[in-house]
């Protein structure tokens, strides 16, 4: 059965960027017959600290050195977690933007993934190279500032260009950003930007 895997990044149930994805996958689950969802809510699911076991397993892979015990289980934790995203034949994720860039939980996330024979590879003579197969990726980032017209009051997205960087650097290359913004201040602007973002999302739903 094909899947989409959906990241959720937003602790708040009724947020812009949750509302664009559901309007999203309900447009998707019309479409895509037979499709699974599987929803990774990063707030109600627990991600491990990357700290102890988990990061001696990294530098024992590096260093190309067997696992102990206790790093064998904390590592195994972070592969499962990669499987889940390496099995899905589509990504979607969904995100608001905080203090310009992304949610610490999102964050944990990739910095939990991104690992060396899990996600990418490097080879001293030709450098880094991804490990994921690519498929297409959909990124909905919601803002309180308007950065699909430019009025964003001299405020900086740093989450865009993060997110395109990190997710070619694993593989996903095949991208599409769909903006929501703004997300306060007047009412009408707002509601405005979130009904030209979920236009597009529909749109985009049934060819994704």
């Amino acid at each position: 059965m094909p899947k989409l895997f959906h990241l959720r990044a937003s602790p708040r149930r009724d947020s812009a960027s949750g509302a664009g994805a559901d309007a999203f996958v309900d447009r998707f689950n019309e479409t895509h017959r037979g499709w699974d969802i599987d929803t990774l809510d990063l707030w109600r699911e627990s991600l491990p600290d990357f700290q102890g076991a988990a990061l001696e397993a990294k530098y024992a892979r590096q260093a190309d050195r067997p696992f102990n015990d206790p790093q064998r289980d904390a590592f195994a934790v972070i592969e499962r977690m990669v499987v889940r995203l390496a099995v899905a034949d589509r990504v979607l994720i969904s995100t608001p933007m905080w203090n310009f860039g992304i949610p610490y939980k999102l964050k944990q996330y990739i910095d939990l993934i991104v690992q060396p024979g899990l996600t990418f590879s490097f080879d001293p003579n030709r450098g880094y190279s991804p490990l994921l197969r690519n498929r297409p990726t959909l990124v909905i980032l919601a803002s309180g500032g308007d950065f699909v017209t430019g009025m964003n009051r001299g405020r900086t997205d740093m989450a865009t260009p993060y997110l395109r960087d990190v997710l070619r650097f694993i593989g996903l290359s095949d991208q599409r950003f769909v903006l929501i913004g703004p997300t306060v201040g007047p009412a009408s602007p707002a509601q405005a930007a979130r009904e030209t973002a979920h236009r597009r999302l529909t749109a985009i739903a049934p060819w994704f």
